[in-house]
């Protein structure tokens, strides 16, 4: 009966450690289907509005009626690419066939310093665009969906990303898609400067199509799940206290910085299609 009950000691704890491990696992299993199941419901349940429909590439006027040239605050960011584009200016930025194309050519003269911290010096001229639509979680708008194809290089010393950051202050973040100089798929959600999720996704081939995509869902008073997908495939869930943060929704083509140095001589493209903001109305 001792030897019985000292084995029932020993055995239990590990049970029970074994049982909340299989419970923990069966749960993530379940996340992405019981993920999926939710967003059907609410899209059939609720009003449905399409924010940037799928042609926002098709034409200038149409792109022009969506989106801005550049970074929401200019033509600096935290890499050695400075943006450029306007209407008069395609260079970096153009469409064709309803592809939205973001062009980053090495420069060979001295154009200073970005005005971004780090403060890296400018090597390439490249390409940035934001929506005019910001994405805000709030109790008459809690569900959105954003989502798009890209064929994105991913040779060292590119840093492609295609992400959603604070419109009033940074944080908040939240990175779609971003590669830093390899195959490696960034899916970070930044809380504080320190306080951060990532969920790293090996990808085959970045430079075929594949399609990334959010879904977003507020969840009480302040937070909201944001769920990361690589072509159809549910990644994470990452939650963050941002509920009433109007968020900017950016595609832009950075270099160097944190996807390493010295980046490519040769131009470097990224290539986007098929874009899609969308959201639920309450009121």
């Amino acid at each position: 009966m001792r030897t019985l009950f000292n084995t029932l000691l020993v055995c239990t704890p590990l049970f029970i450690c074994s049982c909340a491990k299989q419970a923990q696992q069966e749960q993530l299993q379940q996340a992405p289907l019981q993920a999926s199941a939710s967003q059907s419901a609410v899209m059939a349940a609720a009003t449905w509005e399409t924010v940037i429909d799928g042609n926002s590439f098709n034409s200038y006027s149409a792109f022009e009626a969506a989106w801005n040239y550049l970074y929401p605050w200019g033509s600096d960011h935290n890499g050695t690419a400075r943006m450029y584009g306007s209407p008069t200016d395609h260079n970096h930025i153009y469409l064709s066939n309803g592809v939205l194309t973001e062009k980053a050519t090495r420069i060979n003269w001295d154009e200073g310093n970005s005005s971004a911290d780090p403060y890296l010096p400018i090597r390439y001229h490249s390409g940035a665009v934001h929506a005019k639509t910001h994405v805000l979680v709030n109790d008459q708008f809690p569900n959105w969906e954003v989502k798009c194809d890209f064929q994105a290089p991913s040779v060292k010393g590119s840093w492609p990303a295609f992400w959603l950051t604070g419109v009033n202050s940074w944080p908040p973040e939240s990175d779609i898609m971003e590669f830093k100089g390899d195959a490696n798929n960034w899916q970070n959600t930044f809380r504080t400067p320190s306080d951060v999720s990532s969920t790293i996704t090996w990808v085959s081939s970045p430079g075929n199509w594949h399609t990334y995509r959010v879904w977003i869902t507020k969840v009480n008073d302040t937070d909201v799940d944001i769920h990361y997908y690589i072509d159809g495939n549910w990644k994470a869930v990452h939650r963050g206290n941002f509920v009433g943060k109007p968020f900017y929704v950016i595609i832009n083509l950075q270099m160097e910085g944190s996807s390493g140095s010295p980046g490519p001589s040769a131009d470097t493209y990224l290539h986007a299609r098929n874009v899609y903001i969308g959201r639920t109305r309450n009121y």
